[in-house]
């Protein structure tokens, strides 16, 4: 079976063509993957403008199918049958529902347009299953998903969504915690804007971070930050002189539930920015103490991502986690979930030495297309191979596991 699988979830337009053999265990092999990215667009924006992520989507999906088909040897033409497309593919929700729709709309046109001779079945698809599925994905060769350790622990981490998703079989999903309002990559992105740094602002906040890490010359000499009545004072200490330490909140950390909650801490580095620039208002034009306030941060973030993700591994016996999402190509998260496994995995009383944690490949961390043909894939099996009514599909910009 051949899949044509399209992703227009926000301002990355994918389109690719697997091919997949078998049900149980099936194989998949990327026969032609093609994406195109809007950021250069947006970036003067510092964020992602809908009106134009549609524009952009209108504009690249005709160029993007007829590069994709040259590339799989495949023709639009509905004969011969080795040279047609069996199944297609596209996202649904959750994103920009301008966005969304331009794929739908795109995919239903060419349901229609293969379907002369015979039906062509298409399949919405959940963008998030996509990011959990990506895991196994690879961006150029053959793949199979191999046989499963349950239960299976998700974290989703993107711009638009940070979620804990329990899964005890297979494609069972429940989510068991998620941020109350900023996402955590959207959190990045609005830190960065306020450090006056580039969009997007998640890999410049990292750039910084680790920066921050390597070096070894203090900062500021002595003290630390303390907030009193709503603002950051310097304590200073005796003694030793020693680096200066920007102190922020890990929001929720010791909640009794798996919520995430990140806009305070975006508030907190707000009111640390204009207290530093009453003291000096050009402090932001100071590399290391960008890249200290960026490093506070993204610990921050981190730390509370491990920690929730840790207690839900405790609390469900969890025997498989997943970090996907385009923050999961963060390397300080990805160190940081790796050393926490590799502790629980070390407590013999835990019982846990087949605890496994699974991150997608740099280039499948974001939105891409080979994800939603998996996903796919797996709904139509799910369905008894019945095609999906044309006019059913619609976007849905807050569509849920």
């Amino acid at each position: 079976m051949k899949i044509l699988s399209v992703e227009t979830s926000c301002d990355e337009t994918g389109i690719s063509i697997l091919e997949v053999t078998g049900s149980k265990n099936p194989t998949f092999k990327v026969l032609a993957n093609s994406l195109n990215s809007q950021i250069k667009i947006h970036s003067p924006y510092g964020g992602v403008f809908p009106a134009l992520a549609k524009r952009e989507h209108l504009k690249n999906l005709p160029i993007l199918l007829e590069r994709t088909l040259k590339k799989a040897n495949l023709t639009l033409s509905p004969t011969p049958a080795k040279k047609r497309i069996d199944l297609i593919a596209v996202t649904s929700g959750p994103g920009l529902e301008p966005a969304l729709w331009t794929g739908i709309v795109f995919a239903k046109e060419l349901a229609k347009k293969w379907s002369a001779s015979r039906r062509i079945p298409l399949v919405p698809v959940n963008h998030m299953e996509g990011h959990i599925l990506s895991v196994f994905a690879k961006d150029k060769k053959e793949f199979q998903i191999d046989k499963l350790n349950f239960p299976i622990l998700s974290l989703l981490v993107s711009g638009g969504h940070t979620e804990l998703v329990l899964m005890k079989d297979f494609r069972k999903y429940k989510i068991i915690g998620e941020t109350l309002d900023d996402a955590a990559g959207e959190a990045y992105d609005k830190v960065a804007r306020m450090l006056l740094l580039p969009y997007p602002g998640g890999p410049e906040i990292s750039r910084l971070a680790n920066q921050a890490r390597r070096s070894s010359i203090p900062l500021l000499r002595g003290g630390s930050l303390a907030r009193r009545g709503g603002k950051f004072i310097h304590l200073p200490l005796k003694g030793t002189p020693q680096e200066e330490n920007f102190k922020l909140p890990r929001p929720m950390l010791y909640t009794k539930n798996f919520d995430f909650s990140f806009s305070g801490l975006k508030t907190a580095v707000l009111y640390l920015i204009r207290d530093l620039q009453k003291e000096n208002p050009n402090i932001l034009q100071n590399e290391k103490i960008k890249s200290e306030i960026a490093c506070e941060f993204e610990n921050a973030v981190v730390e509370t991502l491990v920690y929730k993700t840790k207690k839900a591994i405790e609390k469900y016996n969890v025997k498989t986690l997943i970090v996907a999402g385009g923050v999961s190509a963060n390397k300080h998260l990805k160190k940081e979930m790796q050393k926490m496994t590799k502790e629980l995995r070390g407590k013999s009383s835990l019982k846990r030495p087949c605890l496994s944690v699974l991150f997608p490949s740099k280039k499948l961390s974001g939105d891409n297309s080979i994800m939603i043909g998996i996903a796919g894939y797996f709904k139509y099996l799910k369905n008894n191979k019945k095609t999906t009514r044309a006019g059913n599909i619609k976007a849905e910009g807050g569509l849920r596991l």
